[in-house]
């Protein structure tokens, strides 16, 4: 992918990986819009990099995404990327007795259905380009889950699924499907705190870049690519040994 001479829409596009993202696009010549559900954090974004356009939206509501979609398009008509990057993170204990219910859907929605509801809302549009791609975040927990937010990893694993699908299902088009497995990165999804295990944000977003110039399926940091590669028979055990080293040293939270 060319990372310059793009016009980029990116979901939650307000703050951590969304922001920088959105941010390191702009600095290379695309024309980003970003999309957010709080209209005074879309502001602050544009007022700090002038020329990035904005759109307010709730990507939960499958009828304000489509009529977001046709505001963006018609106002941007050469429109090539879509970048599904918008999500939440909330705890959970799979082995408890009760459940939050209205988290539970919430997070489904967000993680999973946001992405499909705004892939299928551009996708039509997209294959009128030469050249499109659609970008999924998902993350390392989609192949390595962290057992304390088992729900958010499920549902990354759900949306790397979906990705492989996608981009089968796209491969007689001009689009191409592109998937993002962040690490733990420094940003305030949980709690921005300088931990020595969450990658800098920079770092991140200057590796992920690079990678993304040449990448075909998936963006995947150096240090993704040993619990990428664990999948398989034998991957339960460095999933017990990852989830306990986390009960030893938790991740910290506000």
């Amino acid at each position: 992918m060319k990372l310059s001479d793009n016009t980029i829409f990116i979901t939650g596009g307000t703050s951590g990986i969304g922001r920088a993202l959105a941010e390191a696009f702009h600095q290379r010549g695309n024309q980003v819009i970003i999309a957010g559900r709080r209209q005074a954090l879309l502001d602050e974004v544009a007022r700090a990099n002038p020329g990035m356009d904005t759109v307010q939206l709730d990507i939960n509501d499958p009828e304000q995404v489509r009529a977001v979609a046709a505001q963006v398009i018609l106002r941007h008509p050469s429109l090539n990327v879509v970048i599904n990057n918008a999500g939440i993170m909330p705890f959970d204990d799979a082995g408890a007795g009760s459940l939050n219910d209205e988290q539970a859907v919430g997070l489904v929605q967000t993680n999973l259905l946001g992405p499909v509801r705004v892939s299928a809302a551009f996708v039509e549009h997209l294959k009128a380009q030469p050249q499109a791609y659609i970008i999924n975040n998902s993350s390392v927990l989609a192949y390595l889950p962290l057992a304390v937010t088992a729900l958010y990893s499920a549902t990354k694993a759900a949306l790397h699924s979906y990705s492989l699908s996608q981009r089968f299902m796209l491969r007689d088009t001009s689009v191409r499907v592109l998937e993002v497995a962040p690490p733990w990165v420094d940003t305030d999804l949980i709690h921005k705190s300088g931990d020595a295990r969450a990658m800098p944000l920079d770092d991140f977003i200057r590796e992920t870049l690079e990678k993304l110039e040449t990448a075909t399926t998936e963006v995947l940091v150096d240090r993704v690519l040993p619990l990428r590669a664990n999948q398989g028979a034998n991957e339960h055990a460095l999933i017990e040994q990852f989830n306990l080293s986390l009960i030893a040293n938790p991740i910290p939270v506000a």
